[in-house]
């Protein structure tokens, strides 16, 4: 898998990743620098009415995938939260993603931003239903577990289990779960598919992001692999709602980006 991208790797030690950091900012952002436009032009505008339908309609329903404009100025675009988070979480984070989103890639039609609450994109291009991996984030814890081959066996069998609830039709994209490691220790698991998806591609798409785990993430303590079309994640501790206890995160992450070439 290494050789067929181009790896930018940046360490950000020492920044908690606990559940109450997780809205303060984006996770990455996208923004392809082939695909610029003037800023006050029609695209732009029809871009913003897009985000501002956004903010609107997500909330209540987790998910929007729709498209503004017509002919050469047609958007689409796609808003989804993580589907365990309450409303007004979603709220505050399509918000965030949508103001966010314009600030870096104010000049460009194809752009993307991640938050763990939530995920956007637009294109003047359909990709609607479409499988998207050609750009990924990656964040990894850089300790590695005690006892690596209990752990991957462990890890292999939890995401086995809740990629198949995520392919289920009620299931919306949205698998989750937890395997007790030992009388003190859990690991935690969520994968998630947008919901524009057919069981068939969201199967495909986490796939694809569950084997880049022993490239980035081989015997780590933790990993998040983020794509356009589906993102998955484990912890040694809880993460996701409702959460477990009062165990914290580990501080200790580093990212990736990838870039095809």
């Amino acid at each position: 898998m290494h050789l067929l991208y181009k790896i930018i790797f940046s360490l950000l030690l020492c920044i908690s990743i606990a559940e109450s950091q997780d809205l303060s900012g984006p996770l990455g952002e996208f923004c392809n620098e082939n695909t610029k436009i003037s800023s006050g032009g029609k695209l732009s505008a029809n871009i913003d009415k897009l985000l501002a339908e956004f903010i609107l309609k997500t909330p209540s329903t987790g998910f929007v995938a729709t498209s503004y404009g017509n002919n050469q100025d047609q958007v689409y675009g796609l808003a989804q939260c993580r589907g365990d988070v309450s409303t007004q979480d979603c709220s505050n984070c399509i918000q965030d993603a949508a103001k966010q989103i314009r600030q870096k890639c104010p000049n460009q039609v194809d752009a993307r931003i991640w938050y763990d609450y939530c995920f956007l994109r637009y294109n003047n291009k359909s990709f609607i239903g479409d499988v998207d991996t050609s750009f990924g984030i990656f964040y990894f814890n850089v300790k590695n577990v005690t006892d690596p081959e209990g752990f991957n066996k462990e890890l292999g069998s939890l995401m086995g289990k809740i990629r198949g609830q995520a392919v289920k039709p009620k299931a919306q994209g949205l698998g989750k779960g937890k395997t007790n490691l030992s009388p003190f220790l859990t690991l935690y698991a969520l994968v998630q598919c947008t919901r524009d998806l057919s069981e068939i591609s969201c199967a495909q798409c986490l796939a694809v992001a569950v084997s880049n785990f022993p490239t980035f993430c081989d015997n780590r303590k933790g990993c998040r692999v983020l794509y356009s079309s589906c993102y998955v994640r484990y912890e040694l501790y809880p993460f996701f709602f409702p959460l477990d206890s009062s165990k914290t995160g580990d501080s200790n992450v580093a990212r990736a980006i990838v870039y095809p070439y």
